[in-house]
This record gives C-alpha cells, structure tokens and sequence, in this order.
C-alpha cells in the first residue's frame, strides 16, 4: 500500500462513516390527499397534542360540515372551493398558510353576520373547539400533516369515545338544522336510536345495505368502529 496515500485513505473511510451514521430518518408527517391510499405507516407519528392535524382533526370537520352536496363539495365548490381534499383547499387560495386572520376559510367560519357566516345558517355554526382548531392547522404552516393518533379499545364510554368521534364525523350533516336521510345525531337519544336499530354500526363499518358513512370522507378507522361496536353490544348507554 502507498504510505503516503494511507493517511488519505483513512480520513476519507472515517469521514463516510461518520456521515453514515449522524444520519438517521425522520418520519415524514405529509400524507398524500388520495383516502384510499393515506401514505407509508411504517414508521408511527405520535401525535403531540399542541399540533393540530389536518388528516386527523381538520378534514373531517370541513368534510362534515362545509364539504356537502350544494355547497363545497367536489361538484358544486361553491365560490370555486372544494373542501373534500388537501390540493383543492390550498389550491384555491382560501387558506393563507401561517396566517388565520388573512384565511378567506377562517374569516368564513368565524364571521358573526350570519349572511356571510360558513357553514350559512340554517346550519349549525362550528364549535369553539373546531374553529380553534382550524385556526390553529392554519397558523401552524397549514400542513398536510397525519399523526397515529392513539385509540384504546377498551375504551368505550359514549362520552369520551363515542360523542367525540361522532361529533367530529358525523354530526355536520346529522342535526336539527341538517338531518340528512332523515338522521339527527346531535343527542344521545338519536345517537342510541341508530345504533339499536343497527344502522349506525352498519354504516360506519361500510356493511352491505347500508350507505358508507361518513359520506365523502374516509372510512373510520377499525379502532373507532370497535369502539362503537363494543358500546352497542354493552348496551348503548349514556355513560
């Protein structure tokens, strides 16, 4: 071996392993727009409860209670805004990432002349928590941004498993203002009516003879429906 090369040598293999091993892999927390195919979940993003997550949180609102037949939906977009996909929202120039005071979507929401408010009346206005919510996605970067969200079958109290994830999926379109298909699920009586009757399990789960629920949006997760399974077989109650 060239001696004089050696030294060289050596400071070359050292410097490529040391660049090797600094470098480690950061899970990418954008997921593509298509709900069929959601991204590589491989490597589980916890989720940090001072982040608001589109896929998660955001989506599903807007879905829910904005993105309907005759309004924002992918056939209507009303005022050329379709609110069923991450592109389309940023694409139509509505959302003004890192800014919630200069988001056209934001003002909407938040607007107190009922003639300009979104969702219009005689739908129901978005809760506090949803409009801070979105508020939030908005001045955090707007991102396309998922998180594996942590869900305990064990858990299936109508409190704190059932009424949360209605709330956030289903009742937008399910209310007194907008009872779609003649289903209110704005209370626990109309919840616990749909859900002995068989039909509320039937249609989040996507089961034959029932129209899969929520309408436009993703399928829920196999968590939250055993969730609600385990709810209904222990007897629908209002606990």
């Amino acid at each position: 071996m060239n001696k004089v090369n050696s030294p060289i040598a050596a400071f070359i293999l050292i410097s490529i392993l040391l660049f090797f091993f600094s470098c480690k892999h950061e899970p990418d927390d954008l997921k593509p727009d298509d709900p069929n195919n959601p991204g590589d979940t491989t490597d589980l993003i916890a989720c940090d409860p001072d982040t608001a997550y589109f896929q998660n949180e955001v989506l599903p609102i807007l879905q829910s209670s904005c993105a309907l037949s005759g309004c924002h939906d992918n056939i209507t977009a009303e005022h050329d805004l379709n609110l069923l996909t991450y592109a389309s929202i940023m694409n139509s120039g509505h959302v003004n990432a890192g800014n919630a005071s200069e988001s056209e979507i934001y003002e909407a929401i938040t607007d107190p002349d009922p003639d300009d408010r979104m969702p219009p009346p005689p739908l129901l206005p978005l809760s506090s928590d949803q409009i801070a919510t979105i508020r939030d996605w908005i001045n955090q970067g707007a991102r396309n941004n998922y998180c594996d969200a942590e869900c305990d079958t064990a858990n299936f109290t109508f409190a704190s498993a059932i009424k949360p994830m209605i709330d956030q999926s289903c009742k937008g379109c399910h209310n007194s203002a907008l009872a779609n298909g003649g289903v209110r699920l704005d209370t626990y009586e109309f919840i616990a009516a749909v859900a002995n009757d068989g039909r509320l399990l039937g249609t989040i789960s996507h089961a034959g003879g029932y129209t899969p629920m929520p309408f436009n949006g993703n399928k829920l997760d196999d968590c939250k429906i055993t969730q609600v399974r385990k709810w209904i077989e222990a007897g629908s109650q209002n606990n």
